[in-house]
């Protein structure tokens, strides 16, 4: 369960950004390697290194769409705006692996899920553009759970902006992708993970309530491409966290925090039905 969370969180992250629309099969499966580097949460002084099989999914229908901006129902879409859905996730916590957190409860992996409004500010032209700039609001509930039982853990929002690249200088066939702005959380969603309650509290570690508000700042960059067969994909995030209200919880050992991830997956499988899209 484990792997597939790290490969549902690459997936969501690293994807193929927009450059110029062409026909690709109605949908594609594949299969490969992922190599993860993740902090055990934001925060912490403490990361873990993961390998995965990877399983790549492409679904690229009218109203439901697995693709660059990861699993998507779309609701509502024209020129200059769209509404969709926006999926996130992180991994499990074993807590006497982590220094900061031994005695305390494991951290479940969480889910997160809710609509987002995405608007077009600029991109060079309507079709076969090389640049796409975009506002992109998504707030999302949060779910922790074992896969045996699901508890609510608050909610989370995260606009930024979007960019998306197929630079001339890497031949057009790369795509980048640059995500920045400020994430916020709720008392219950900065609580999960950074409270510390009676029982578990230390003379090093001392009691902490969190409060709802500014979560810090989150930049993204991501590059991907098809090779014939092969789709490979990688990312780097860094969070800011000067300022972030959980800032003095005794679980916060640093203000920043770094990820990384790395996939290659054969494509086995597809649609005989192409249609156009700009990945």
């Amino acid at each position: 369960m484990r792997g597939a969370l790290c490969g549902l969180v690459l997936a969501m992250i690293v994807t193929p950004t927009p450059g110029h629309a062409e026909q690709r099969p109605l949908w594609e499966l594949g299969v490969g390697p992922v190599a993860l580097y993740l902090p055990d949460y934001r925060g912490s002084d403490e990361g873990r290194g993961y390998v995965y099989p990877f399983p790549y999914v492409a679904y690229r229908g009218d109203h439901l769409k697995v693709d660059r901006e990861g699993i998507r129902g779309i609701f509502f879409e024209s020129d200059r705006v769209e509404l969709d859905v926006s999926m996130n996730a992180t991994q499990p916590v074993d807590s006497q692996k982590n220094r900061a957190r031994q005695g305390m409860p494991d951290l479940d992996a969480t889910i997160e899920i809710g609509p987002q409004l995405g608007i077009l500010l600029a991109r060079d032209r309507e079709i076969d553009y090389k640049y796409r700039l975009r506002l992109r609001l998504p707030i999302r509930a949060v779910i922790a759970t074992d896969f045996h039982h699901v508890q609510s853990q608050g909610w989370v929002a995260y606009p930024h902006l979007n960019l998306d690249l197929r630079p001339a200088f890497l031949g057009g066939s790369w795509n980048l992708g640059f995500n920045a702005g400020p994430v916020f959380g709720t008392q219950k969603y900065h609580q999960y993970f950074y409270g510390v309650t009676g029982p578990f509290a230390t003379p090093g570690r001392p009691a902490y309530e969190a409060h709802g508000g500014y979560s810090g700042t989150m930049l993204l960059a991501s590059i991907s491409r098809h090779v014939g067969k092969v789709w490979i994909g990688g990312y780097v995030r860094y969070d800011l966290l000067n300022g972030a209200t959980f800032g003095p919880s005794p679980l916060v050992r640093q203000n920043t925090a770094f990820a990384a991830g790395l996939a290659i997956a054969w494509v086995f499988a597809e649609a005989g039905t192409k249609v156009e899209t700009p990945d």
